[in-house]
């Protein structure tokens, strides 16, 4: 369903006629299914309209302007920058306040005054807009409440068009937002890691065996000459019984310190 604020100004704009009799007229007919067709292409409406006292259907027309491509471009480009908005349309919904955005483009999504209106009637009765336009009004109203792309058809934007359009702008507004978002993620991890590290020298600090805690925070350096053969595996060698390891110690003790 279309937004009913969309129809009721649109129904104003023929009512401020002040042709009380002549849309009373229009809108019984319409009700009782006088109107026996209506089309809306780019910024046409046709209508078959044929009264209880007519002898013949009468077609009735009802004109805008269409809106251009670069008109249709800016509001494509709101649409789909205010989430919702797209999100309506994209499952078949008018959404609510959309004419805010055509009048934030410089638009009206439905005609505000008879001057932006051409009508005619093959009836060629006098004053016009005759009670068949009248009609053709009341049944236009109603089709803009059951389809809301129909509003959009009658300025120059079919449904699928609409939508393809959306559905592109969409992805193009998605693919250009991901390297940004995988370089803040990137930059994260890295702030992620260095909490975690912290500082390299208390890192490597706490990370060695007392025996052989770094000098001045370097990996590798030592405090106890025979540090070293406490950090490497021994090797499967022994004298009389004696692990090599153990031979060895007194010689690196016997070293001086640095």
């Amino acid at each position: 369903m279309t937004d009913p604020r969309l129809s009721l100004a649109f129904l104003g704009t023929f009512e401020s006629l002040r042709m009380g009799p002549t849309f009373a007229r229009g809108r019984r007919d319409e009700r009782a299914g006088h109107v026996r067709s209506l089309t809306i292409s780019g910024s046409l409406v046709v209508a078959l309209v044929r009264g209880p006292d007519d002898p013949q259907a009468f077609r009735s027309r009802i004109a805008v302007r269409a809106f251009g491509a670069s008109e249709w471009a800016r509001v494509e480009e709101d649409l789909v920058r205010e989430a919702r908005y797209a999100a309506d349309l994209l499952a078949g919904r008018m959404p609510a306040g959309i004419g805010g955005v055509f009048q934030a483009a410089g638009l009206s999504l439905v005609p505000l005054s008879l001057d932006e209106v051409a009508m005619d009637c093959t009836c060629e009765r006098w004053p016009m807009p005759c009670v068949h336009l009248a009609a053709t009004t009341y049944a236009l109203a109603r089709s803009f409440e059951e389809d809301p792309f129909g509003v959009f058809t009658w300025r120059g934007r079919g449904r699928d068009e609409l939508l393809l359009r959306l559905r592109e702008l969409r992805s193009a507004r998605a693919v250009t937002a991901a390297p940004a978002q995988d370089e803040a993620g990137e930059a994260r991890a890295e702030d992620d890691l260095g909490e975690r590290l912290g500082d390299p020298a208390a890192f490597w600090g706490e990370t060695l065996p007392a025996a052989a805690a770094p000098a001045g925070g370097r990996p590798g350096a030592v405090t106890r000459p025979d540090a070293l053969l406490d950090q490497l595996d021994p090797p499967p060698l022994a004298h009389e019984g004696r692990p090599i390891v153990d031979l060895l110690r007194p010689a690196y003790l016997a070293l001086p310190e640095e």
